[in-house]
């Protein structure tokens, strides 16, 4: 029997693709809801950036989807589908290795607001990556994208964060796993930023680690190397055309933020809203 496929549903091919990582009830009793149906219930809401309440009837209980959600989100399932899916590209040389890494601000809505402490921390917005500015709550995603425009690891924090000061966790969270034995994959070929990550800090840490890179130095540094004369060094290396490459991680948020659920946020904690991010950078990949 033919599946209708409604707007905003996940196709048979993106549903074959995922139903493989999804983990058994394991346990006795009355049957679970259909895997499919709480799945396609879950993106039509992050899609929408609906309330879980406002989720049509059609997916079942909205309580149901809400648990699922939270459940997967928590035990690393959504986390692991991103991991296995990157590790099927590599092993099938689709992974472009040249790196392009920024950020994005994503506006806090109210009810994003309350949120128990989660961390080790005592403030209760910076545990669910929330900072506060003039204009009210605010997310910061950083990320890191393939030279296709597909993320690779990302990293949540407050609005108000500084992206340079994030730099070495977005590429430490780059982690593809070998489809057969072998460590996982987490060094790029080459990476490629904004002047927002032009440091001595950044760039000494990515010659320690062997890898090539595209940053442009800001208007300041350049003006206090030359004030120095001989003592300021060369200048640090630039690739033009490689920094031309750059805006495929604009082109990345901007294919991320079709989903609502994403370009506003809604979740009162950190795990949910990261849990949104890996959904859609897993409709990316597939």
């Amino acid at each position: 029997m033919s599946v209708v496929i409604r707007r905003h549903e996940l196709s048979d091919a993106e549903w074959v693709a995922l139903s493989r990582f999804l983990p058994s009830s394991g346990t006795a009793g009355r049957p679970r809801s259909d895997d499919r149906v709480v799945l396609n219930g879950i993106v039509w809401k992050l899609r929408t950036g609906s309330a879980w309440r406002d989720v049509p009837e059609r997916y079942g209980s909205w309580q149901t989807l809400y648990t699922r959600f939270r459940r997967w989100a928590l035990d690393g399932t959504f986390s692991r589908m991103l991991r296995q899916i990157q590790a099927e590209k590599d092993a099938a040389g689709d992974i472009d290795w040249l790196v392009s890494v920024d950020s994005t601000i994503v506006r806090a809505h109210q009810h994003a607001a309350g949120g128990g402490k989660g961390g080790t921390g005592a403030d209760e917005t910076a545990d669910h990556a929330l900072g506060r500015s003039r204009g009210g709550l605010s997310t910061k995603v950083h990320l890191a994208c393939d030279g296709r425009g597909r993320p690779l690891g990302f990293v949540l924090t407050g609005g108000n964060t500084n992206d340079c000061t994030r730099f070495e966790q977005i590429l430490e969270s780059i982690r593809v796993p070998r489809v057969g034995p072998g460590r996982p994959r987490t060094r790029p070929d080459h990476v490629i930023a904004d002047k927002g990550y032009s440091s001595r800090r950044i760039r000494a840490y990515l010659r320690r680690r062997g890898i090539h890179h595209t940053i442009p130095e800001r208007a300041d540094q350049v003006l206090n190397r030359l004030n120095r004369g001989r003592r300021g060094g060369r200048p640090p290396v630039f690739d033009q055309a490689a920094y031309r490459l750059r805006n495929v991680v604009e082109r990345c948020f901007n294919r991320l933020k079709q989903w609502r659920g994403l370009a506003t946020r809604y979740d009162k904690t950190r795990e949910s809203y990261q849990a949104t991010v890996t959904i859609a950078s897993i409709l990316l990949w597939i």
